[in-house]
């Protein structure tokens, strides 16, 4: 029997397309939990609002292609879809529409780390 750590009706509202998510992982959703619960430290690990705040704008590309790499894999979208618009607007040499991005999904990213963190175990 599958142990899985995560409502899958709760990562769906959280935005994360789960049927995408575990084909990626062979339909095991155990597998993709195991890897959901590392999604926090990756965020804290690779933070980009403060390369912003130090005007670091190449490490907050490298940062940002990172974590968009990391929310793709997972398939946690308004993560991906926004790392990916904060990476192309980066490249553009366009760092304040990049900013003004993350900081609009910054809560939404809170809300799920903090879902992944409540439920991880």
């Amino acid at each position: 029997m599958e142990i899985i750590m995560f409502n899958p009706n709760e990562l769906i509202a959280l935005g994360i397309n789960l049927d995408e998510a575990l084909e990626r992982f062979m339909g095991k959703q155990s597998i993709y939990d195991k890897m959901l619960k590392k999604l926090p430290k990756a965020i804290e690990q690779y933070q980009v609002l403060e390369c912003f705040l130090e005007g670091d704008y190449e490490k907050a590309v490298a940062n940002a292609h990172t974590l968009k790499g990391a929310t793709g894999n997972l398939s946690v979208t308004p993560l991906f879809t926004a790392y990916t618009e904060i990476v192309d607007n980066l490249r553009a040499n366009n760092p304040q529409a990049a900013q003004a991005i993350l900081e609009e999904i910054l809560p939404v990213q809170e809300k799920i780390v903090a879902y992944i963190e409540e439920n991880a175990d």
